[in-house]
């Protein structure tokens, strides 16, 4: 996992729950990397589960409540570093079909390596999308939250529909409706 998500993780943890709360869950969690990390860097994922288990446990808020508010912000990063990106776009369902094919395609420019999920399309019309979330980390709350803040950034609102295709939520189906 890119090293980006760990530092905005911890920015976040920071802003909304202060140093002590970032020391603490770093403390408590066995990290190979002892929680020093690099933008730029590449770490395993059971450090970032680590974290948001013990983020949860220190703050009695779900993994995957955690996981849309950190989305929610990683969105605003990723708007602020990469506006050409978003510009391109007019439309949240446009974007968000557009995920697989030219999205993570510019993220591989960036970062080569990264480990991204796949979002297989099924269904596309002009205000709906069904698509599937394929990823060895179930982190699909994580993609729900961008979601939402996509048709916040297009002045637009949907409803948004999770599947779990497997339980463990490594695969999952997103229905997408635009309100």
């Amino acid at each position: 996992m890119k090293g980006i998500v760990f530092t905005e993780f911890l920015d976040l943890v920071e802003d909304k729950f202060g140093l002590e709360m970032v020391d603490k869950i770093i403390n408590e969690s066995n990290l190979e990397s002892e929680g020093i990390y690099t933008s730029v860097g590449t770490y395993k994922f059971s450090e970032m589960l680590q974290l948001l288990q013990h983020l949860s446990a220190n703050t009695n808020i779900t993994i995957d409540d955690l996981l849309l508010v950190y989305a929610e912000h990683f969105f605003n990063v990723l708007k602020d570093s990469y506006p050409g990106l978003l510009a391109s776009y007019k439309d949240p369902i446009e974007m968000l079909a557009s995920i697989e094919n030219h999205i993570h395609v510019e993220v591989r420019k960036i970062y080569p390596d990264a480990e991204l999920p796949t979002f297989e399309i099924l269904e596309k019309e002009e205000h709906s999308l069904i698509m599937i979330y394929k990823s060895s980390r179930a982190m699909h709350h994580f993609g729900l939250g961008l979601m939402n803040k996509t048709f916040e950034h297009f002045n637009s609102t949907a409803t948004i529909v999770i599947e779990k295709i497997k339980e463990d939520g490594t695969e999952v189906k997103f229905i997408i409706n635009k309100n």
